[in-house]
C-alpha cells in the first residue's frame, strides 16, 4: 500500500480505480466480475466502479480482471488515484466492507461454538466429529486470514473476530480432551 501527501487537505491512501462496463447478458458475467471485486475486497464507489487500496498485488488482480472484462466483450480502464476530498468518507467504506467480513466470522464462530455443544449435548465424543469440527475450525482460520490481509486500511472489527477465533479454539481444544477421555475409554 502506498500512502501520500497529495497536497490537498484530505491527504492518505492512493487508491486503484476501475471503471468498467460489461455486456448485459449473459448476466452471469456482471455476476462473475461482482464477486471477483468483492473477493479482492474492493468497494464500489458508485456502480461500475470499484476501488481498492493502492498495492502491487492489487494492481495485478485488477489488471487481470480488466483483461476478462475486455475479453467478455466488455470495456475497463484501471486508474491510481488521489483523494483530493472524501477520503475518510472512502476509507470509512472501505473499513465498514472488512467489519462486515468480520462480522460474519464471529456469526460463524457462534455457529461453530453451537455445533460443539451440540456434540456435548448429544455425547459425540469420537474423532470422526473431532476431524469434522477441526476442519471447520481450519476454514474459519482461513477465512480470517485472507480478511485480515485485505484489511490494510485497520478495520475495528478484527479483534472481535480475533476472540471469537480464540474461543473456538479453546472449545475445541477442550472437546478434543474430552474426546480422547472417552475414546481411551473404549478400547
Amino acid at each position: 500500500m502506498v500512502i501520500t501527501g497529495n497536497g490537498g487537505d484530505d491527504a492518505g491512501v492512493r487508491w486503484l480505480v476501475l471503471v468498467y462496463k460489461v455486456p448485459a447478458e449473459p448476466t452471469r458475467l456482471r455476476a462473475g466480475v461482482w464477486r471477483k471485486i468483492k473477493g479482492m475486497g474492493a468497494i464500489y464507489l458508485q456502480n461500475s466502479v470499484a476501488a481498492l487500496p493502492h498495492s502491487a498485488a492489487g494492481e495485478r488482480s485488477l489488471r487481470l480482471l480488466r483483461n476478462e472484462i475486455a475479453e467478455m466483450g466488455g470495456s475497463a480502464s484501471l486508474l491510481v488515484s488521489d483523494v483530493l476530498v472524501g477520503a475518510a468518507d472512502i476509507e470509512r467504506a472501505f473499513n465498514a466492507a472488512r467489519d462486515d467480513e468480520y462480522e460474519e466470522i464471529v456469526d460463524k464462530c457462534e455457529d461453530f461454538l453451537a455445533q460443539i455443544e451440540k456434540e456435548y449435548r448429544a455425547e459425540h465424543f469420537t474423532y470422526a466429529e473431532l476431524e469434522e469440527n477441526d476442519e471447520d475450525l481450519v476454514k474459519l482460520r482461513n477465512w480470517f486470514a485472507k480478511v485480515a490481509a485485505r484489511d490494510v486500511l485497520g478495520a475495528s472489527g478484527k479483534e472481535a473476530a480475533l476472540t471469537a477465533l480464540g474461543r473456538c479454539e479453546q472449545v475445541l481444544d477442550e472437546y478434543a480432551s474430552r474426546v480422547y477421555a472417552e475414546e481411551g475409554e473404549s478400547r
